[in-house]
């Protein structure tokens, strides 16, 4: 997922890091130093349309690898948050660095995560506007629930409950579609889709050199 997100996180930000409250935070998590920079997979590509397979093995070192590179892919990106299968890995899990409504700073990770079917009273529809890194450049409204709780497994095996609401619920939801085969564009009307895919073929170049350069910057 991604939306228009500073360089600099201020450190005077509450942040919870796996949902747990920390006093202090870096502005880049630990992850991205010790990651390596993975290609973001494009729509179209089969990885994307289809159920990732559930994490079997926790806490080995291959999987806290993928993580850090996730992490270090995601901060070259720019983005709120980051799906294996946008790194070409076909697993259900994914990452986060996100600033919610409140300016309270999510960071974290989950593996085989299961959205929470709400109440009614407490699916509040809200219509945001929502990008992708895997769609390199457009952003459209996108109608999305904006409470969510998701459960899951953390890097070893820990269970997991993310609580998120406004835009971090809306963060949520976009993740656990795309280890579903979905991505935000199978939520619009034919038409938006089809204008949507043409603007990503007019900035995607622009999109991949933004990168390229904050991959240079953060010496990626």
């Amino acid at each position: 997922m991604s939306f228009r997100l500073s360089d600099g996180t201020p450190q005077d930000l509450r942040v919870r890091v796996q949902g747990v409250p920390v006093d202090s935070y870096p502005a880049l998590p630990p992850e991205v130093a010790r990651g390596t920079v993975r290609r973001v997979t494009v729509v179209g590509e089969e990885i994307l349309h289809r159920r990732c397979r559930e994490v079997t093995q926790f806490g080995t070192p291959e999987l806290a690898c993928l993580i850090d590179d996730m992490f270090a892919t995601n901060a070259v990106a720019d983005g709120a948050a980051i799906a294996a299968n946008q790194v070409d890995v076909d697993l259900q899990l994914f990452v986060w660095d996100i600033t919610d409504d409140w300016g309270v700073r999510h960071v974290g990770h989950i593996a085989n995560p299961v959205l929470d079917e709400l109440p009614a009273a407490q699916r509040v529809p809200a219509e945001e506007s929502e990008g992708c890194l895997s769609v390199p450049g457009p952003y459209k409204l996108v109608p999305r629930p904006d409470h969510a709780v998701v459960r899951g497994r953390d890097r070893d095996g820990s269970p997991l409950v993310i609580e998120g609401r406004g835009y971090f619920a809306r963060c949520l939801q976009h993740e656990t579609d795309h280890l579903y085969g979905r991505t935000y564009l199978d939520r619009l009307a034919r038409r938006e889709r089809k204008a949507a895919l043409r603007e990503m073929e007019n900035t995607k170049d622009s999109v991949f050199a933004r990168r390229a350069a904050r991959a240079a910057e953060l010496g990626k």
